[in-house]
C-alpha cells in the first residue's frame, strides 16, 4: 500500500497507459480521480469526463476533484492526442490541438495543483513522453515534438519546484500495446506483419504492456523515489541500446 491515502489525478484515464496507472493506484491505496474526454468507469476511481486541452473545462474538473476527494499529492499526465502526417503536411489545427492536449496541459495542472502541494511541503507529478521525444519518428511529427517539449518541460518545473519538496519526474516509453499503437498498426496495407515488425525492434522480442509503464510510473511517484527529481525514464525493451528504433 505505498500510496495509502495519498490523493492521485491521472489523465487520460480511461484506456491504456492511464488506465492501467490508474488501477494500480488505487490497489496501491490511493484515492484516484481519473480524466478523460471518454465517459468511462473505473473501480475505487472517481472518473471526470473532460477535454483538458480547453482550460476552462480543466478547471472545472480540478474543483470536482477537489471536492471528492481533495488536492492531489500527485498528478500523473498521460493524455495524449497525436495526428499522422509528416512536418510539411501538419496543419496548424492539428499542431494546435496536440500542443493544447499533450503540452499546454500540464502548464494547467500545475497552476492548478502544485500551490496546495507548495502549502504541504512535498508531492509528485509524472508527465509521460515518448522515446520519439529523444530519437523523433517520421510521420508524426507534431506528437514527437510535443513529447520533447514535455521532457524539457519536466526539468524546468523540477529546478522550479524542488524548494518546496515538489518532485517532477518524466518517462519515455517505446512501443506499447496500446489503443493508440493499434491505431498506427491498422493504417498500414499489413498490420500484423507491421506489428511484429515493431516488436523486433525491441530486444526482449516483445511491445511493452500498459501495466510496464505503470509500474515505473508508481515507483516514480511514490515515497521509494523520494530523491529522485528532474529525470527523464525510457522504458523500451531495449529498442534505443540497439539501435533498432527505426530499422
Amino acid at each position: 500500500m505505498r500510496m495509502k491515502e495519498r490523493v492521485v489525478v491521472v489523465t487520460g484515464g480511461a484506456s491504456g497507459i492511464g488506465a492501467a496507472t490508474v488501477q494500480r493506484m488505487v490497489r496501491e491505496g490511493a484515492k484516484v480521480a481519473s480524466l478523460d474526454m471518454v465517459p468511462h468507469e473505473i473501480e475505487g476511481a472517481i472518473t471526470v469526463t473532460v477535454d483538458i486541452g480547453l482550460p476552462g473545462q480543466l478547471e472545472s474538473a480540478a474543483e470536482r476533484v477537489r471536492a471528492a476527494i481533495g488536492d492531489p499529492d500527485v498528478v500523473v499526465h498521460c493524455a495524449a492526442k497525436s495526428v499522422f502526417g509528416e512536418t510539411i503536411d501538419t496543419s496548424d489545427d492539428d499542431i494546435d490541438r496536440i500542443f493544447r492536449v499533450n503540452v499546454a496541459s500540464a502548464f494547467r495542472l500545475t497552476r492548478l495543483f502544485a500551490p496546495a502541494m507548495q502549502c504541504k511541503g512535498r508531492g509528485a507529478f509524472v508527465l509521460l513522453s515518448s522515446i520519439t521525444g529523444l530519437v523523433g519518428a517520421r510521420g508524426i511529427s507534431a506528437y514527437t515534438a510535443s513529447k520533447g517539449a514535455l521532457i524539457t518541460l519536466t526539468k524546468t518545473m523540477a529546478l522550479e519546484l524542488a524548494e518546496s519538496g515538489i518532485r517532477v519526474n518524466c518517462v519515455c516509453p517505446a512501443s506499447v500495446d496500446t489503443p493508440l499503437m493499434r491505431s498506427h498498426f491498422a493504417r498500414t496495407s499489413d498490420p500484423e506483419a507491421a506489428r511484429e515488425n515493431n516488436r523486433k525492434r525491441h530486444p526482449l522480442g516483445r511491445l511493452g504492456t500498459p501495466e510496464d509503464i505503470a509500474n515505473l510510473i508508481l515507483f516514480l511517484a511514490s515515497d521509494e523515489a523520494s530523491w529522485i527529481t528532474g529525470g527523464t525514464y525510457v522504458i523500451d525493451g531495449g529498442a534505443s541500446i540497439a539501435r533498432r528504433w527505426q530499422d
